[in-house]
C-alpha cells in the first residue's frame, strides 16, 4: 500500500477535518459607532469586496459567495483598535437570509468570529493538503560543508500560493482545534518530502506531545509511514516542540520511549529558552540536545549568553547527548560553538529552509 494511503489509517480525532463553517452565505456585522462602520465599509471598498450597508438596523452584510471569508478578515482586522473588535459583534447565517430576533443569541464578538474563521482558513489548507515542508540542513561544527541531517519544517499554501508560516498554523490550530489534525499533517507531510526527495542524511521531524493522547495508537500512522517510505528508523529523529511540551511529564516519557522503542532517536528541543527544557533533561535523556537560537544570537559577543550556553554544552558532552546550536548567523558564532565544542549548527549562516534539500554546501 502507498505511504499516501497507510497515512490516512488510524485515529479519528487526528484524521478527521470538519468542514469550514464560513464558507457560504451570509456574514452580517453590527458595530458600536458610526465612525467604526463606516472604516470598515471603506476598507471593503478598497479591496473590491461588495457590501450592503444599512445605515438605519446599523449593519453590514457581506455576501461569502462574492468574498472569500479570508479577504474580509484580511480587510477588517487592520482597520480596527482591539476595543472596536470588542465592541463589534458578528453573525454568520449559512443559508443566507437576513437576520430575525431568533438569530440574537448566536452573535459573536468581532474578535472572537475572525478567530473562528482564521481555523475556517487553517481546515480549508487541511482539507485541501495544501502543506508542503521545506528542509533546513543541519551542519558539522568541525566541518560546515558536511550536511549531517535536515529538519523539515512545516508551510502552509495560501490559494494564491503565498507561504504561510508554522507558527501562524499552529496558532490557529489551538485555537480551532485543530492541534491533533495539523500535528498529524505536518508529520505526514516531513516525511512524504523527505521520500519525495529522497533525502540521504538524518531527518529531524517535529512534534507536538500536546497533540497525542496515546503513542502507540497516535503515532502508528507516522511510523507506517516510516516503515513503507524505507527510510532508516535509526536515521529518523523526532523532535519534541518546546511550545507545545506537554504538562504532564510521564506522558510525554511514554511518547519518547515508543518512539525509541521503534528505532528512532529524540530530540529536545530549544534548550536554554527556560526551565522546562532543563527540568525535563534528566526524565526524558533525549539523544540530541538543541540550543535554543535566541541563546546563540551574539553568543560569542554576550558573556552572560556565553556562560550559559557553554555550560549547556559542557553538560551535554559529559552526559554524551548529541548537542546542535541552533539560529547560527555569524562566522563568529560558529567559531563560539567550535571553540565550546558544540557538535553541530543550524542556521542562516549556513542555508535558509528551502523546499529542494541541499545536497552540498560547497
Amino acid at each position: 500500500m502507498a505511504v499516501e494511503q497507510r497515512l490516512l489509517l488510524g485515529c479519528d480525532r487526528c484524521t478527521r477535518v470538519s468542514e469550514a463553517f464560513s464558507s457560504h452565505g451570509v456574514v452580517y456585522l453590527w458595530f458600536p459607532l458610526g465612525h467604526t462602520m463606516g472604516k470598515v465599509v471603506s476598507a471593503l471598498n478598497e479591496q473590491g469586496i461588495p457590501c450592503d450597508v444599512d445605515r438605519g438596523a446599523g449593519y453590514i452584510g457581506v455576501n461569502l459567495d462574492q468574498s472569500s471569508p479570508e479577504l474580509l478578515v484580511r480587510s477588517i482586522e487592520p482597520t480596527l483598535t482591539s476595543r472596536e473588535m470588542q465592541d463589534s459583534r458578528a453573525l454568520h447565517m449559512p443559508n443566507g437570509g437576513e437576520p430575525k430576533l431568533a438569530d440574537v443569541g448566536r452573535t459573536l464578538a468581532l474578535g472572537e468570529f475572525i478567530e473562528l474563521s482564521r481555523a475556517d482558513l487553517l481546515r480549508g489548507i487541511l482539507l485541501e493538503e495544501r502543506l508542503t515542508s521545506h528542509f533546513q540542513p543541519i551542519v558539522s561544527v568541525a566541518n560546515p560543508a558536511e550536511i549531517y541531517a535536515h529538519e523539515a519544517l512545516l508551510r502552509g499554501v495560501d490559494t494564491d500560493g503565498t507561504l504561510i508560516s508554522p507558527g501562524v498554523l499552529f496558532q490557529q490550530a489551538r485555537d480551532g482545534g485543530l492541534l491533533f489534525q495539523l500535528d498529524l499533517a505536518a508529520r505526514r507531510s516531513a516525511i512524504l518530502n523527505a521520500v519525495k526527495h529522497d533525502i540521504a542524511s538524518r531527518l529531524f521531524v517535529n512534534f507536538s506531545p500536546a497533540a497525542i493522547y496515546d503513542p502507540v495508537y497516535c503515532l502508528r500512522t507516522t511510523v507506517s509511514a516510516v516503515r513503507e517510505g524505507n527510510l532508516d528508523r535509526d536515521r529518523v529523529v523526532f523532535e519534541v516542540i518546546e511550545s507545545d511540551k506537554t504538562d504532564d511529564p510521564e506522558h510525554l516519557v511514554s511518547i519518547l520511549e515508543h518512539y525509541r522503542a521503534a528505532g528512532f532517536r529524540v530530540a529536545l528541543d530549544d534548550v536554554g529558552a527556560g526551565y522546562g527544557s532543563l527540568n525535563m533533561l534528566h526524565r526524558l535523556r533525549p539523544d540530541y540536545m538543541k540550543l535554543d537560537m535566541d541563546l546563540i544570537r551574539n553568543v560569542d559577543s554576550d558573556s552572560y549568553k556565553s556562560m550559559i550556553a557553554g555550560k549547556l554544552l559542557e553538560m551535554a558532552n559529559e552526559l554524551r547527548v548529541t548537542s546542535v546550536v541552533e539560529g547560527v548567523e555569524t562566522q563568529g558564532e560558529l567559531d563560539w560553538a567550535r571553540q565550546h565544542g558544540a557538535d553541530y549548527a543550524q542556521g542562516y549562516f549556513f542555508a535558509r529552509p528551502a523546499p529542494e534539500p541541499r545536497t552540498s554546501l560547497e
